[in-house]
């Protein structure tokens, strides 16, 4: 039995639910439904189906297949967006955070239900609106990285937007990687190898205003 049931089957009938709930209801019902389907191949149907509710209470709060969608997509860029924000806050040693950050990817693309798939393994990337979105997760996530190589390095926005694209890319494509091969290293221990591996290649760039490394 899914929460989702668990939560129905424990609530006496005739009960509603607050809006807020509701729509967090109908939320995580979609995304196992687009998750396990794609967004062409699932139906709202089977999203009403799957939340216990009928098709007209779901319409009453998406109108259609890709508002319910985009509010997805909402939801879970700015997670990854604020994740990624949060590791580079989290110290002032700029080896830890490299290794926070590539933990933070790792961690998005581990948990949450598989929610990363909307984002970077999306079969709608032909809409506009959802590249926007896929597109702003990778850019505002890049930018974070940015302020810290600009301001530690000295090197032009530029030049520290490239490298930022580089270590955010690294990360996101490598963790994918290793949740599809089933996790055949342990999380820690394929953190830190990513991590060695950029930190090697980003402290050979000077700290501003010294000609040591």
């Amino acid at each position: 039995m899914t929460a989702i049931e668990q939560t129905e089957a424990a609530r006496p009938r005739g009960t509603r639910l607050p809006r807020r709930a509701r729509r967090n209801q109908l939320l995580g019902a979609a995304q196992e439904v687009f998750v396990a389907q794609g967004y062409h191949a699932a139906a709202m149907d089977d999203i009403a189906e799957r939340a216990g509710v009928s098709k007209p209470v779901l319409y009453q709060h998406f109108p259609g297949k890709l508002d319910l969608y985009l509010a997805l997509l909402d939801q879970h860029c700015e997670a990854l967006i604020q994740a990624v924000r949060a590791a580079l806050a989290s110290t002032t040693d700029n080896k830890q955070r490299v290794r926070a950050t590539m933990d933070a990817y790792f961690a998005y693309i581990e948990h949450d239900g598989g929610a990363f798939r909307l984002v970077f393994e999306s079969d709608l990337t032909n809409e506009p609106a959802v590249r926007e979105r896929v597109d702003k997760v990778t850019t505002e996530c890049a930018e974070a990285i940015c302020d810290v190589i600009a301001e530690d390095t000295g090197l032009s926005r530029a030049e520290s937007m490239l490298l930022a694209s580089g270590l955010g890319g690294l990360a996101q494509v490598v963790a994918r990687s290793w949740l599809h091969s089933d996790r055949s290293v342990p999380r820690d221990q394929a953190v830190q190898l990513l991590a060695s591996l950029a930190w090697r290649g980003i402290a050979g760039f000077p700290l501003h205003g010294t000609d040591h490394h």
